[in-house]
This record gives structure tokens, sequence and C-alpha cells, in this order.
């Protein structure tokens, strides 16, 4: 345990609080560590039936990884950096392999890294603070943490629409989308927390939670994503490259398309090329195979231009004018795209138990 992550057993429930209000719960290196090992150890103790997940203070659940970290390290070491997306990948294969209920509280702030640690467990309760994203074809990366195992199962190209574009998504959005399992109003959390914690579990620990979750659901209201889906369907489904469904955009004429053509043009040309490809073979991937895969993007990204001079624009500087290497798309080879997806030397692969 560290002051960054906290542990607790609360009658039958292990309780894991991400304590780093002011920094938004990011994740660092020690606390990815500590939570895949607490995981390990609830799923072999038999007094722990169930788990849950919650980010202090009232902003956020998690909002990503430690991006300025990551930055200052890589350009130092993009080996030893790795070492970060190394332990953030096993602890979300972890999670996502849990044997026992894993339940999230996104009432906040929820993304990069931070969906990594709630959308690959049984029950994710957005409230009204909810803030989805998965942004980070603005920084020069791709939807990393599994999204290319959770994003193209989406229905109706949702997930490639989120995964290109980094577009936001309040609670109403996340459960139209399937992001989110159960809506809860704020201002009943604490109370749908306290239940949960005292639950008399049966045999049928799932249900129980089921049950608890069923009793404190709310309407969101209105899904805004539910206006867009028809055009999110008909442009971004049935496209084998990128080039094909940026061609779709700008034949359609309407608002919605050139909305979204203006939001990717702000976006990392390698990425958006890398995103998609991702996108396509993490469909046909297992979720193992899916981190593995990430784990070679990855490597290779560390060691490339775009990350950093997104990061610079967008969190460092601030003057959100990131000077991309290739600059447009069409620059972007395919030769250069499948080499993110190339196997690593030998012990340098993502090992997975």
């Amino acid at each position: 345990m560290t002051a960054d992550i906290l542990f607790d057993r609360v009658g039958a429930w292990g309780v894991v609080t991400l304590n780093r209000p002011k920094a938004l719960n990011a994740l660092t290196w020690g606390m990815v560590e500590a939570f895949r090992a607490q995981l390990l150890k609830w799923e072999g103790d038999s007094r722990v039936m169930a788990v849950l997940v919650k980010g202090a203070g009232d902003r956020a659940f998690c909002a990503g990884g430690d991006i300025r970290w990551l930055y200052d390290e890589a350009r130092k070491d993009p080996a030893r950096a790795c070492g970060f997306f190394r332990e953030e990948y096993r602890n979300n294969a972890a999670i996502y392999h849990f044997p026992k209920p894993y339940v999230a509280l996104i009432d906040g702030v929820v993304m990069g890294g931070g969906v990594g640690i709630s959308v690959h467990g049984d029950f994710r309760i957005a409230g009204d603070r909810t803030l989805f994203a998965m942004p980070e074809t603005g920084i020069g990366l791709f939807p990393d943490v599994g999204g290319g195992h959770f994003l193209p199962r989406l229905h109706d190209g949702v997930g490639l629409y989120y995964a290109l574009t980094g577009v936001r998504a309040k609670a109403a959005d996340c459960m139209a989308a399937g992001i989110a399992t159960h809506y809860t109003p704020t201002d009943d959390m604490p109370a749908l927390e306290r239940m949960l914690l005292d639950l008399p579990f049966s045999e049928r620990a799932h249900a129980d939670i089921e049950a608890v979750l069923d009793e404190f659901a709310g309407d969101p209201g209105h899904a805004p994503l539910n206006d867009l889906r028809p055009g999110i369907a008909r442009l971004f489904q049935g496209h084998a490259r990128i080039e094909s469904l940026i061609a779709a955009l700008e034949r359609d004429g309407g608002s919605f398309a050139a909305e979204t053509l203006e939001t990717l043009g702000r976006m990392s040309p390698t990425s958006l090329k890398l995103t998609f490809e991702q996108m396509k073979r993490g469909h046909d991937l297992d979720f193992d195979s899916d981190m593995r895969m990430e784990f070679r993007m990855v490597r290779r990204v560390m060691e490339g231009h775009d990350f950093f001079e997104g990061v610079r624009a967008q969190i460092i500087d601030k003057d959100r004018n990131p000077k991309w290497k290739p600059a447009r798309l069409e620059d972007v080879s395919d030769a250069e795209i499948e080499n993110y997806f190339t196997p690593l030397d030998g012990e340098e692969e993502l090992a997975l138990p």
C-alpha cells in the first residue's frame, strides 16, 4: 500500500481507493504494481467475495496515466518508460480475468488508464459527474489499456468513432454506448456504496450485486449519442482503410461529417492511422493477445516523435499547436504503420500469466 492507492477489506469486499485527488487520481507506476499485487491476493482470499474500486475526491475516478512523468522519462529512456505500460497492461489483464465480481464507481473523469481499470470489470456505475474519453490520438498515442479489445466491440461503429476523435461522453452516452453498465445519480452514490458494502452475499454474488444496482438505477436522460448513431453507423463502418473513412466523411457534406473532419484534422496523422489499424486487428483478438499487440505498439510510439510533440503542445506548453511528423495522413506509409505491430525482441514482449 502507498498513500496514492489505498486497500481495505470491508466485510466481504476488497475496496480500492485511488488516492491522488489533486492529480485527478492519475495512475503512477507504483499504483498499478500495487493494484495488481492486491488483486492477486484477494483472488486467493476466500473472505473476499467482490472488489469495489473508486476515486478519492469529487472530480475524478481516474484521469489516466501520469502523462507528464511518462514524457520526461521516455525522453531519457524509452525502454524504461515502457516499464510503466508493462505493469499497467498486466494490471488491466488481471482485472479482465478477475474471477470475482468487480465494481467500479466511475462518477467523475474517467479517461485513458482510468478506462482500463474500470471497463474490463463486471459493473461500471456512472453518475452525473461521469466524463469518459479516450483522447490519445490528440497526444500522438492511441487508445491503449485494452482499447483495441473493447472499443471495436461497441455497436454501430461507436468504438471507432470514440477511438479516432477522442470525443467526450457523459453518463447518458456512456450508458447508450455500453461503456457503463448502470447509472446512479451522484446524490445516491454514497447510499449505493454503503448498501453494496453491507451486502450479505449468497452463492450468487454477481446476482446479489446486480439486485442492489437495479434498486439504485436512475434515468440518465437523453443520450446525444443516439442522435449521432445513424451517422456514425453509416460513416464509420465497413472501411478497410482510414483513407476510405475520411473520403466518406468528405463526400457526406453534412454537419456531423464536417465537425468530425475538423476534429480529426487536429489529431496526429500517425496516431489516426495506427488507431484505425489497432481497432481492425483488435476486433478479432482475445484480450491477452490485444494487450501484447498494444505493448508492441506503445514501445514503438515511445521511440517516435508525435507523442512527445503532442504532450508538449497539450500539457506542457499548452499552445494547442502540435507540429506532427508527418503532418498529413497521406504521408504516413503502410510500411511505417506495420512496423508498430511487429514482434519485439525476446524478453521485451509483454508476458501475461
